[in-house]
């Protein structure tokens, strides 16, 4: 399964940037996608990078702050998380998608081989 890391507590306004290495995968196989939970509230999706990275998918609420990148030959994928704010408090996932393609809703279903989560704080 995939390994978070990089989360920590972080004043509103920061950044950090996780990382999700997925050993044991060919990752160029696989779409990735980054999910968090924030205390208290379900899964949701965050972002989603295609196999070939050439194709994105954000939900609304992290367009223009957060960025999805991924290097294959590290089996790593990262998420750059700008301006953060309070909301984005909670714990962060990747998951690997059996397909090349993100699918066009962040529904759990479509993704497997989750990873156990990193933590982001962001509080003053």
């Amino acid at each position: 399964q995939p390994v978070e890391s990089g989360g920590g507590l972080v004043q509103p306004g920061g950044s950090l940037r996780l990382s999700c290495l997925a050993s044991g995968y060919k990752l160029d196989y696989y779409a990735i996608g980054w999910f968090r939970q924030a205390p208290g509230k379900e899964r949701e999706g965050v972002l989603c990078i295609s196999s070939s990275g050439r194709s994105t998918r954000y939900v609304d609420s992290v367009k223009g702050r957060f960025t999805i990148s991924r290097d294959d030959a590290k089996n790593t994928v990262y998420l750059q998380l700008n301006t953060l704010n309070a909301e984005d408090t909670g714990v962060y996932y990747c998951a690997l998608r059996g397909f090349d393609s993100c699918p066009s809703t962040f529904d759990l279903a479509y993704f497997g081989s989750w990873g156990q989560g990193t933590r982001v704080t962001v509080s003053p």
